[in-house]
């Protein structure tokens, strides 16, 4: 009995599992396998198949129910696919939503109300089955799922709007089993290909990891050079060559300081799928103070532009490390927006504020620099997408998002171009760590 508690109890802990992991946290893929030229086709094919069909149904092998007026509408809705603001973008938000709107009008609700009008014949029960399968291909399979249950219901409800009776079909349960099959059928090839993207991306993502632990080595013996050159230092040598020694072995060791922290970065992003989950007790103002005193900064100034305040200190749970590589994340985004500014960074350009907001303790990291636009603040967030052309690989701000959403909180951002930007960490409040307490300004 006990055994079969534990293993019922195993079986709840991995469906719960691929629940969060499959379902709720995965991103949204409105448009499967994106590109201008899928979108070309798409918007021809389903223009011209109207028209084509219009004709086979209504002359050449006459149904029951054709209708000129909705073809004509439905040619017109595929125009939507050949928009120049949904092809320039095709991974955008906003071309998600027009492709998801005019899809859905295309498949779920259209093949309804038709399939509905002519009685659910042979013919439109083969068309019906056909859409099901197209538009788990053409989309995410929860978009797939949920537009399949509500496109019929509006393709129904269009049918008795139009106060139409049609004859239902000559064997119900047929149909049913028919249309259940491949409703099921779908839905399996949907997860498959959702899981393979998945398993593309860890293997993807494994190997950065790897790849960037390797450059350890290399790493390791520049290292061993600065020390070299440090002690050559200190023997019998004029004070001109001492300096320099001094100078080189200080920038050898600044520079594998500097990799290393690239290092710990990318094989974070390694685990961008697969992160730990710890719950330790993390003192915020410990944490941001000990991130921005370690940071390999590229001079002074930039070292001098970053303005710590406390107004209170709080505690939460999560991976201590994994949080740090966060706030070096942003840390680090913070400061090439500084960068790619018209002027020089001053003191107090960027600046990290911890306090308890609403309830939340909060960790916001400031700045003044270029901004965000208001259409890529929606996407900056997605896997291997990047505002710094050819500067990033996309993955930070992801892992950043995985990273405080394991910790059940939340990180958004307000940005206005050319105003900077203000990214903004909410966590729930702990109290397994010290007090909560003002803390002065740093």
């Amino acid at each position: 009995m006990r055994l079969d508690r534990l293993q019922l109890r195993n079986t709840l802990a991995r469906w719960r599992q691929w629940w969060h992991d499959d379902v709720v946290d995965a991103p949204l893929e409105p448009i499967l396998h994106p590109s201008p030229q899928r979108l070309l086709w798409i918007g021809v094919f389903t223009f011209c198949g109207h028209v084509l069909f219009h004709w086979v149904w209504a002359y050449g092998l006459p149904q029951p129910y054709e209708n000129p007026l909705a073809r004509l509408f439905m040619a017109l809705t595929s125009l939507i696919y050949l928009m120049p603001a949904l092809r320039r973008d095709p991974t955008s938000a906003t071309s998600g939503r027009l492709f998801t709107l005019a899809t859905w009008i295309q498949l779920p609700w259209f093949f309804t109300w038709m399939y509905s009008m002519n009685g659910g014949n042979p013919v439109w029960l083969g068309s019906f089955v056909a859409m099901v399968l197209v538009y788990y291909h053409a989309t995410d399979w929860r978009l797939a799922t949920l537009g399949l249950i509500v496109g019929g219901g509006a393709g129904l409800l269009t049918t008795h709007l139009l106060g139409a009776s049609p004859v239902g079909p000559e064997q119900p349960m047929a149909n049913i089993v028919v249309i259940g099959f491949a409703w099921s059928m779908g839905l399996m090839l949907g997860l498959s290909s959702a899981n393979l993207r998945r398993a593309r991306l860890i293997n993807t993502l494994s190997t950065m990891g790897v790849m960037a632990h390797e450059l350890r080595t290399p790493l390791a013996t520049v290292n061993l050079m600065g020390d070299v050159l440090r002690n050559l230092s200190q023997h019998d040598v004029g004070e001109a060559k001492r300096k320099k020694f001094e100078e080189l072995a200080t920038r050898l060791q600044n520079l594998v300081r500097s990799m290393n922290r690239q290092i710990d970065t990318q094989i974070s992003n390694a685990q961008l799928l697969r992160l730990p989950r710890e719950n330790l007790p993390i003192q915020a103002a410990d944490l941001v103070q000990e991130v921005i005193s370690s940071y390999p900064y590229r001079s002074s100034r930039e070292r001098d532009c970053v303005r710590v305040q406390v107004q209170q200190d709080f505690c939460f749970t999560g991976s201590r490390a994994m949080f740090a590589q966060v706030i070096t994340n942003l840390l680090k985004n913070a400061l090439h927006a500084l960068a790619s500014a018209s002027s020089a960074p001053q003191p107090g350009d960027l600046r990290v504020d911890v306090g308890i907001h609403h309830g939340k303790g909060r960790i916001a990291v400031s700045d003044d620099g270029i901004g965000i636009s208001h259409e890529l603040q929606t996407r900056i967030f997605e896997p291997f997408y990047s505002t710094q052309a050819g500067a990033g690989n996309g993955l930070g701000l992801t892992f950043c998002k995985n990273v405080v959403e394991a910790a059940n909180g939340r990180i958004s951002v307000h940005s206005e171009p050319g105003l900077g930007a203000v990214f903004m960490i909410d966590l729930p409040l702990s109290t397994s760590g010290s007090p909560m307490r003002p803390t002065p300004t740093a």
